[in-house]
């Protein structure tokens, strides 16, 4: 186990604040990826938005910076209200406005509302729309409406007492009853004549004379025409008729269905059939892939998203979970057990609840209590926690007398102490809290760092930042100290990977070489 000696900053602000040559003043010191202190920046309030672009705001001055954080562009009495990259939306005296990130100004401050979709922008000044089309590099008038947004296919939806309209396609002027908004590739419009698609170029692909039509997932759509049932798929510039069928097809809790003659007789998905087999009197979800089907004969089994079987139906099985390295957790008689794929009992059903393998292990309960066993059924770790949580890299996550700690496959804790709650990140660290403060844990169970922060985040490799009431530092892997925690802010600047830290203390000149001392770990 790694000791830690927490910051004594103190001390540090004592030994900075008599420091030949200081200047008091809001100071940001940029350092490269070494922590080599590069140059100082006085009087201003640095920002990194997005992935590229800096700015200082300074006295109600916006300025844009360059990747030397130089200004090229300022503006006075101005604040940003919100970057939608590429463009900037400004907020002055109750009126939005809007640049390019390249500091080009596109609307004057005087729109009620600012929206954007890539190279348009949308602006509204009353019951007046105005869209800017950077390619074009042209401003048009639109309007009036009552309402006008961006659908999430890049058409202009405008509202008016008469109904709905869509400004930007090749028809401006065509009227719809309803135009419903769904993903990135088409939108439900709704004429007369009944329900179409329209693409991102304003076109139908799917001619508005389907009697109903509603949204599925991803680009598929279940529509009810006269007698026919179809399940269709939107592509950019055509939508084909997946599967039709004069059967009727339902959508019974999140699973789609189809009857012939009133028996259930196929599982659907979006594009076709996923199952075709007589007998089975119900289909449930187990999550959003597995699905469990029982029959007639008293037989149960698992369907998988492919739509064969994991476990194939079999009798005397009342319950089946998705499982891993060729066995299934199966409720028999009121206990689990685990299965093969054929059905065939490996594990003989005598917990209360049991969870998928990792690794060799599963997790299962007993008498009110969790513990693992290995892939034969032997006890691996005695049932004695309140929680597990899967292995993964020799790992897992439990809970015992109400905290939360790391244990490897022998069951015993990695970590010298119990915290409230442990989570494993994106990156396959693992954050601790304690007493509402954090701490970090790495891949292997080491700690670095015991939870004495407020805040916690590693950027990368040997940059770990933490924060505790209002000062900022970084440490590394080892909790070696890069930057005190001294700083009011931070920042990580992802295309010059500078590091950009803000005080508020004495402007430091020249640090002295006590100074660069690395505090030392201990307890």
């Amino acid at each position: 186990m790694r000791p830690f000696l927490i910051f004594i900053l103190p001390l540090l602000f004592l030994f900075l604040l008599h420091v030949p040559g200081s200047v008091f003043g809001q100071t940001w010191e940029i350092f490269d990826q070494n922590f080599t202190l590069e140059r100082k920046i006085r009087n201003g309030e640095l920002n990194i938005l997005g992935t590229a672009l800096r700015i200082n705001t300074k006295n109600s001055q916006l300025s844009l910076l360059s990747n030397e954080y130089e200004s090229f562009v300022s503006i006075d009495d101005t604040r940003v209200y919100q970057y939608l990259e590429p463009w900037i939306i400004v907020y002055s005296k109750g009126k939005y406005g809007a640049l390019h990130e390249y500091g080009d100004w596109v609307f004057p401050t005087e729109y009620d509302r600012i929206e954007s979709y890539f190279n348009l922008l949308l602006g509204k000044s009353g019951s007046l729309y105005k869209i800017y089309d950077r390619g074009m590099k042209k401003t048009v008038t639109l309007g009036p409406f009552e309402d006008a947004k961006f659908a999430l296919n890049g058409q202009l939806i405008a509202t008016t007492p008469q109904g709905f309209f869509l400004p930007l396609s090749e028809q401006p002027d065509r009227l719809y009853l309803s135009l419903q908004d769904i993903n990135e590739e088409v939108i439900i419009a709704r004429e007369a004549t009944g329900y179409g698609l329209i693409n991102r170029d304003g076109k139908y692909i799917l001619e508005p004379i389907i009697d109903s039509l509603s949204y599925l997932s991803d680009n598929h759509f279940y529509a009810h025409d006269g007698n026919q049932h179809m399940l269709i798929k939107a592509q950019t510039n055509n939508a084909d008729i997946k599967y039709s069928s004069y059967h009727r097809i339902t959508c019974e809790n999140g699973v789609l269905l189809e009857y012939i003659h009133g028996k259930l007789r196929r599982v659907m998905k979006n594009d076709g059939i996923l199952l075709d087999i007589v007998g089975m009197t119900a289909v449930n979800k187990v999550n959003s892939t597995h699905y469990l089907i029982t029959f007639r004969d008293d037989k149960t089994g698992l369907l998988n998203p492919r739509g064969t079987w994991d476990v194939r139906p079999t009798a005397n099985i009342q319950g089946l979970q998705p499982g891993h390295q060729g066995l299934f957790g199966a409720r028999i008689n009121g206990k689990y057990g685990y299965v093969d794929a054929d059905g065939r009992i490996v594990i003989e059903p005598q917990f209360e609840e049991v969870k998928k393998f990792s690794e060799g292990m599963a997790g299962i309960k007993r008498d009110n209590l969790w513990g693992f066993i290995g892939l034969n059924g032997e006890e691996l770790i005695a049932p004695q926690f309140e929680e597990v949580g899967d292995f993964f890299r020799g790992l897992s996550i439990v809970k015992q007398a109400g905290k939360s700690i790391i244990v490897n496959k022998s069951g015993l804790s990695v970590l010298t102490g119990s915290y409230d709650r442990i989570c494993l990140t994106d990156d396959n660290y693992f954050l601790t809290e304690d007493d509402g403060k954090y701490g970090m844990v790495d891949a292997t169970g080491e700690e670095i760092v015991l939870p004495l922060f407020d805040e916690i985040r590693r950027e990368e490799y040997d940059k770990i930042l933490v924060g505790t009431k209002g000062r900022y530092g970084i440490i590394k892997e080892n909790g070696d100290v890069c930057l005190p925690l001294y700083y009011e802010k931070i920042l990580f600047d992802p295309v010059t990977k500078k590091i950009l830290a803000k005080h508020n203390g004495p402007w430091v000149l020249e640090v002295a070489e006590s100074s660069k001392k690395k505090n030392k770990k201990g307890s």
